[in-house]
C-alpha cells in the first residue's frame, strides 16, 4: 500500500548526522558502527532505498535548528542568524536531492495530483513537502516570506523548551507577540500551521487567533501516555473541530507510560505497533471515524531501534501497519485512509 509519512527529519539526518541517505540502510549503519557521539549511532531506520521498499511516496521533510542561549542544555545555536543559516544549508540539501533525481518538491495541488499518479508508475522521485520544525530560525516576517517563496508549506512555533515564537514541550508561558505576528503572517501566506510542541497555553492561545489551517504532523494522546508532549482529548476535539489531521508517532517512549531514557527497551516495555494503534482507536473513539488520523512517524528523529516500535526496524516496516490495523477490526479503507489517503485529501484541500 502506498504510504504518506507526515514526519520526517531527512536534512537534519543528512546535515548534522552526517548520514548519506541515499545509501543501503546496513550500509549507512556500517559507516557508525563503534561511534558514541549520539545515542542512536548504528541503529538509524530511513533511508530512501527503504522509502522505496516501503512505497512511501510522500513525506512530510523537515527543516529544524534551535536558538538557545548559551547555559541551555538543549543544544542549540547560540542566535537566530546561526539558526537561519542552518536550515538554509539543510535546504540547499534537499535542492541537492532534488537536482539527483532523489526527491521532488509538492508546492502545490497540481504537483501533488500529478505525483501521486507518476508514483503509481515509476516509483519515483519520492516527493516531499517542506516544513519548518520550530520557528526559532525566523528573524522577522521577511524570512518567513524568503522561506515560503523557497517552498515552505508547513511550519511549527516550538520544538523543545522557550522558543522566540512560543514555549514548547517542557516548558510553558503566554504565546509572545513575536509569535502572534508570525501566526498573521502564517495566515496571510497560507502556510499550515503545525501545532506540534506547542506548550499547552500556547496551542490554545494560537487557535484561538489563527484562522488558517491546521495539522499535528506527529502527536500520541495524554490519556494514554501522561506528558505535555501529547494531546489531550479536549485539543484533540479542537483538532477534530478545526478538520485538522493528526500524525502518529513513533517515538516508543511517547507510546507508553513510565518510559525512561536510555533505560527502558521497546522490548521491556512492550511497545509494539499494537500500542500505537491504541492511540489511533482513542482518536477514532473521539472522532467517530478514523478520518482525522495519519501517520507522522518521526523515524530518525534524533532516535533510532533503540526507541521504535519492536516491529520498526525500517521505516519499510510501516507496511507492518496494514495487518496489525486489520487485525484491530479496522476496514480497509480506514486502513487506506491512515495511511496515506487522509494526508493526502487533507493536502489537496489546502495546498493552494
Amino acid at each position: 500500500m502506498l504510504v504518506f509519512d507526515a514526519h520526517l527529519d531527512l536534512s537534519m539526518n543528512a546535515m548534522e548526522w552526517n548520514r548519506d541517505l541515499r545509501l543501503p540502510l546496513a550500509e549507512l549503519n556500517a559507516r557508525e558502527y563503534g561511534m558514541t557521539d549520539k545515542p542512536d549511532r548504528a541503529k538509524a531506520t530511513v533511508s530512501f532505498p527503504e522509502m522505496h521498499k516501503g512505497n512511501i511516496a510522500l513525506a512530510v521533510g523537515t527543516l529544524i535548528a534551535r536558538y538557545v542561549k548559551p547555559d541551555s542544555e538543549i543544544p542549540g545555536w547560540f542566535s537566530q542568524e546561526q539558526a537561519w543559516a542552518q536550515i538554509q544549508g539543510q535546504l540547499a540539501w534537499y535542492k541537492t536531492m532534488e537536482n539527483t533525481g532523489h526527491l521532488k518538491p509538492i508546492l502545490n495541488q497540481k504537483d501533488l495530483i500529478e505525483h501521486i499518479l507518476h508514483w503509481e508508475k515509476d516509483k519515483s522521485p519520492i516527493g516531499y513537502v517542506l516544513s519548518l520544525e520550530g520557528a526559532d530560525s525566523i528573524i522577522d516576517v521577511h524570512h518567513l516570506e524568503k522561506l515560503h517563496a523557497q517552498g515552505l508549506r508547513a511550519i511549527g512555533l516550538s520544538h523543545y523548551g522557550p522558543g522566540v515564537h512560543a514555549f514548547g514541550t517542557d516548558s510553558e508561558g503566554d504565546l509572545p507577540q513575536k509569535g502572534k505576528d508570525l501566526l498573521k503572517k502564517i495566515e496571510e501566506l497560507g502556510i499550515i500551521l503545525d501545532v506540534t510542541h506547542l506548550s499547552d497555553k500556547c496551542f490554545y492561545q494560537a487557535l484561538d487567533i489563527f484562522n488558517g489551517t491546521v495539522w499535528a504532523s506527529h502527536h500520541l494522546c495524554r490519556s494514554l501516555s501522561p506528558h505535555n508532549r501529547q494531546l489531550s482529548d479536549e485539543m484533540i476535539g479542537l483538532l477534530l473541530e478545526r478538520d485538522a489531521v493528526i500524525g502518529m508517532a513513533l517515538d516508543a517512549w511517547m507510546v507508553v507510560p513510565g518510559w525512561v531514557r536510555g533505560e527502558s527497551t521497546p522490548e521491556s516495555m512492550g511497545v509494539n505497533i499494537d500500542s500505537v494503534i491504541n492511540h489511533v482507536h482513542h482518536i477514532a473513539e473521539l472522532a467517530g471515524s478514523t478520518k482525522n488520523i495519519m501517520i507522522g512517524s518521526d523515524l530518525d528523529g534524533a532516535f533510532g531501534t533503540e526507541q521504535t516500535p519492536i516491529e520498526i526496524q525500517s521505516i519499510a516496516n510501516l507496511q507492518n501497519f496494514i495487518p496489525a490495523l486489520a487485525k484491530r477490526g479496522f476496514s480497509e479503507s480506514d486502513i487506506e485512509g491512515i495511511m496515506w489517503q487522509n494526508g493526502v485529501n487533507f493536502l489537496k484541500k489546502n495546498l493552494k
